[in-house]
């Protein structure tokens, strides 16, 4: 892997991390694009690049846990069905799925689906109730730990590529009637230690010995990682105060057609 083609996974990993159209699916799908040859290195890079997004989270989130330390409780009550799921099907999605360019084209498509059938159903239940719909910005802790457990289940359906992690915690928060910026920022938190146990589980079973130009290569696409998802988390927040996740889906479903036209191509 060259360095270009770092800082371009590290742009990608950046962007898309928190946007509920699957990171992951674009960096495998862009790696391959840029014709990098399949290695345990590259598999790995993939996975610990995140590492740069998780930072990003801790800098930008960093007063509000400080200043609610019992929300980290709630975090927790998240990640360990996520953690259970996830480990319980590692060897599979390592070994099978993070290659199946089919499985990400369907996971893209379906998820693009759900989340504008939930938007839509969200709407249609507002307007006939005669309420005007409005971002709501109560606090964090409106969530409960039944909500949250909950939220760790949806997100662990992310295990396969393509679900996309931020996708799957808002769809579960949006059918569990937890608002928008609320479930979007408990994303953001919950990012935090599944990706980190991610990253660090992956190392421990897969070590790797890195050289010069390895260590360089991937550190420059962490730091791309961390700039961009600074980047990505403010333009995501500024944009769902006005928005809807609609044009997510639609973008889902477009990529995913895109990606079985070039599977079939």
């Amino acid at each position: 892997m060259t360095i270009i083609q770092s800082l371009i996974l590290g742009l990608i990993e950046g962007v898309t991390e928190f946007l509920p159209i699957s990171s992951t699916a674009h960096l495998i799908v862009s790696a391959k694009w840029l014709k990098i040859p399949d290695s345990s290195f590259l598999t790995s890079f993939l996975i610990s690049i995140q590492l740069g997004a998780i930072l990003s989270v801790a800098v930008l989130y960093a007063k509000t846990i400080i200043k609610n330390p019992k929300f980290i409780l709630k975090i927790i009550a998240a990640f360990i069905p996520t953690a259970i799921i996830g480990f319980t099907v590692y060897k599979v999605v390592k070994n099978y799925l993070m290659e199946s360019l089919p499985t990400i084209a369907g996971a893209l498509i379906i998820g693009g689906i759900v989340l504008i059938i939930l938007e839509k159903y969200f709407a249609r239940k507002s307007a006939s109730n005669g309420i005007i719909k409005q971002p709501n910005y109560t606090e964090l802790d409106a969530i409960s730990y039944g909500q949250a457990s909950l939220i760790g289940i949806f997100q662990a359906l992310a295990v396969v590529p393509g679900v996309s992690r931020s996708a799957a915690t808002i769809m579960g928060g949006l059918s569990l009637g937890v608002s928008r910026k609320n479930i979007v920022e408990f994303s953001f938190l919950l990012a935090m230690p599944t990706m980190l146990a991610a990253t660090v589980f992956d190392l421990y079973k897969t070590p790797i010995v890195l050289n010069n130009q390895e260590m360089i290569v991937w550190f420059i696409g962490l730091v791309t990682a961390f700039i961009t998802a600074i980047i990505g988390i403010k333009f995501f927040l500024k944009f769902i105060q006005k928005n809807n996740f609609i044009p997510f889906g639609w973008y889902r479903i477009i990529a995913g057609v895109v990606l079985i036209a070039y599977i079939l191509i």
